[in-house]
């Protein structure tokens, strides 16, 4: 490839393409006509030497040549950008509508400042708040059906950090808890230290946002040879706590997630009677609003709830 003689505009092209998946939007973006932004492309894969894009049926699939140069060129079109043309973020003047993943008890905890910081602001900023069923948000925010995701994700973590800086995905850390058995106050259990056998021969309450029959606790369980028989399963927080105060079923929660329940008078929390690792909850986003001045304002947001 002759980089003095390479048309730096074919990285906007490629860069609208990537972040959109298709030749419709990226042209939309860039105020471009189809035909026009499919040239591009033509004249990018002959200046690289090989296609960087596939077409399929969902769009335009990046090959692996792409996503690995993506970062790079988004980095480098992004520090150009802020040199040329900063942009400015005007919550009050400039209105947004914001996607963000989480379970009920994480929006227990974040909503109630974060509004409070728009009424305060008066801030043109929607929320929307998306149901989370799973452990690894990955592909909901690739795909960019959220904009940020927030919760307990241990794989996820792992496979981001795993992939540095050359990966397509950023988080950040909120706060740190650990999990504790909860039961109602009054339990034939409170009152007592709660040993392994008791715990194992009590019947228990299961928070399962994919509908798994198995979690952390059985996992941890399973090494140590036992096992729990698990009554109900359910996917909210907020349910498990009428459930737990009302009857001697025994559940697992994250500490800094029993005031999500509504009823954390009514329930009581022990150490559990073996290791769980402790529970880091993140934020994680895509690369492509990384410089987004709304998105780092939103981040902000969820930063300040959260330390509130």
């Amino acid at each position: 490839m002759n980089f003095r003689t390479f048309d730096l505009n074919l990285l906007r092209v490629f860069d609208a393409v990537m972040t959109d998946g298709s030749l419709t939007r990226a042209a939309q973006s860039l105020a471009m006509t189809q035909p026009a932004v499919s040239h591009a492309l033509k004249r990018l894969h002959a200046a690289v030497g090989e296609p960087l894009f596939v077409r399929g049926a969902a769009g335009m699939t990046p090959t692996p040549r792409a996503e690995a140069v993506w970062p790079q060129v988004r980095t480098a079109l992004a520090a150009l950008r802020g040199a040329l043309a900063p942009e400015a973020y005007r919550p009050d003047r400039d209105a947004a509508t914001f996607r963000l993943a989480m379970v009920d008890a994480t929006a227990a905890r974040l909503m109630p400042p974060m509004v409070q910081t728009i009424e305060r602001m008066q801030a043109l900023a929607n929320l929307r708040v998306l149901p989370l069923s799973t452990r690894d948000p990955r592909a909901l925010i690739e795909r960019g059906d959220a904009d940020l995701a927030v919760g307990y994700f241990p794989q996820a973590i792992t496979a981001i950090q795993a992939a540095g800086a050359q990966g397509a995905l950023r988080h950040r850390r909120l706060h740190e808890t650990e999990y504790v058995c909860v039961m109602r106050r009054g339990h034939p259990l409170a009152g007592r230290a709660l040993t392994l056998d008791a715990f194992c021969a009590a019947h228990h309450l299961l928070v399962s946002f994919s509908g798994r029959p198995r979690g952390f606790v059985d996992e941890a369980l399973s090494a140590l040879g036992r096992q729990r028989r698990i009554v109900l399963t359910v996917n909210q927080f907020f349910v498990a706590g009428r459930v737990v105060c009302g009857s001697d079923l025994l559940t697992v929660l994250p500490a800094g997630f029993v005031d999500a329940t509504g009823m954390a008078d009514a329930l009581l929390t022990v150490p559990l009677p073996f290791a769980l690792p402790r529970v880091q909850v993140e934020m994680v986003w895509h690369l492509r609003r990384d410089d987004d001045a709304a998105h780092a304002w939103l981040r902000r947001l969820v930063v300040d709830a959260a330390q509130a």
